[in-house]
Parts: C-alpha cells; sequence; structure tokens
C-alpha cells in the first residue's frame, strides 16, 4: 500500500491543477460519477457530513449545493495546499462548508458522531487500508451510512485497453498538463493494486459495515460503494 508522506507530497505539487486535469483526462466523465455519490448523498438526507479526501472540496461543494442549508458538512485532508485552496474557494463562494486537517488513519474526528461519511478516490491511497476503513466505521453513527467513489477492475473484454490508458496514455498526458509525469504514474500502480468491487464489499463487511452494495460504471472501471453501520 503507498506511504502516507510520499501521496501527500505528491498531491501538495500537483494541487493547483488537480480537478481540472481530473476533467480533461476522464473527458468530463468524472462529474458525472461524483454526481451519482451526490444523489445518494441527497436520497439520505443527512445532518452532518464528513467528506474525507476531500482535496480541494469538489464533492464538498457539490453536496453543499444539494443538502439542506441546516446539514453540517467538513471536508477533511491531509495535504495542506489542497485544503488552501478549498478554503479559498469556501470564501469566494460565501459557502457554508469547513475545512479541516485529517489523515484518514486518524481522524480527529469523535465516535459515531457522523450520519453521512463520503470519500471520492481516497480509498486507493490509505496507507493502511484495513486501518482506514475501520476509522471509517469508528466515526459513523450507528444507522449512518459511508460512500465511496473509487476505481475498480474493469470488466475482462475491457481490461486491455483501461491497461492502455492508465499506465501509457495517461500519465503521459497528466505529465504534460501538470509538469509531474511521476504522481500519475502512481495512479496507474494504485488502480492496478487495488481489489474489485466485491472485494472492496468484503473488506468493508470486515471492518464492521453491514448492508454493503455497489454500482459499478464505465465497464467496471469505477464504482460506487455504500455502507451502512
Amino acid at each position: 500500500m503507498p506511504e502516507g508522506v510520499k501521496v501527500q507530497g505528491m498531491f501538495s505539487q500537483i494541487a493547483s491543477r488537480y480537478d481540472l486535469v481530473n476533467r480533461i483526462l476522464s473527458l468530463g466523465m468524472c462529474v458525472a460519477w461524483r454526481n451519482r455519490l451526490i444523489q445518494r448523498a441527497h436520497e439520505a438526507q443527512p445532518k452532518t457530513v464528513a467528506d474525507l479526501a476531500t482535496g480541494s472540496g469538489d464533492v464538498a461543494f457539490a453536496l453543499r449545493q444539494t443538502l439542506p442549508s441546516t446539514s453540517q458538512i467538513i471536508g477533511y485532508d491531509f495535504c495542506v495546499p489542497m485544503l488552501d485552496l478549498a478554503r479559498q474557494r469556501a470564501t469566494q463562494e460565501k459557502a457554508n462548508v469547513s475545512f479541516a486537517t485529517g489523515d484518514c488513519m486518524h481522524l480527529p474526528i469523535a465516535d459515531a458522531s457522523v450520519e453521512l461519511v463520503t470519500i471520492a478516490y481516497g480509498v486507493r491511497n490509505f496507507e493502511n487500508r484495513s486501518q482506514g476503513l475501520q476509522e471509517l466505521h469508528r466515526i459513523t453513527q450507528p444507522g449512518g451510512q459511508v460512500l465511496i467513489l473509487e476505481f475498480s477492475q474493469p470488466t475482462l473484454w475491457f481490461r486491455p485497453f483501461h491497461f492502455i490508458h492508465v499506465r501509457c496514455i495517461l500519465p503521459i498526458l497528466a505529465g504534460l498538463l501538470t509538469g509531474d509525469f511521476k504522481a500519475y504514474r502512481y495512479l496507474g500502480t494504485s488502480i492496478r493494486d487495488f481489489p474489485d468491487a466485491p472485494g472492496l464489499v468484503e473488506e468493508l463487511k470486515a471492518a464492521g459495515f453491514a448492508k454493503v452494495s455497489y454500482e459499478s460504471m464505465l465497464f467496471g472501471t469505477i464504482a460506487l460503494h455504500k455502507a451502512e453501520r
């Protein structure tokens, strides 16, 4: 699994262009995937939300636009440059979203205190996935939910195309856009080593969650997991 310090350093270097590059590389599909998560969050109508690995706050701000004004939304990340961008945007847009420093290995959140936990493309970067999923379980209220949007393993016929994209094409394009080829080479490796959707279901159950389900998108390359405590 990745080393937290190295991941933190990589995201710090590409923070200013991270969201733009993701939209370009996914041909805008990442917005539709994010909106599927937002839709599921809206159905839950939570009063308290923790958006983990929030980065520049893309999911947190989308949640703010969808959830009632009374819902409390706090974004957590261990990458300070990302959080700086999120706070700047919150100030500019006068959005009622808070941001705080938080490592998913040791979150500064009380036990069973959050009704909904969201995390997009962050579980793959956990230094210790078992520990991180247990942290998600710890902070979730009984009856609460966790929504995880993450890369997954594609269907068999699509794997060769996916491999060429994430291991060859994507690092070159992203490197040209950000000037950092190393960060996106890591992306391909981290996707390769991540479990498929059923595998993550089993890991969530092992962490203590019940009623775990998932939706697959883009031939299995993206999955949205929902887990209840």
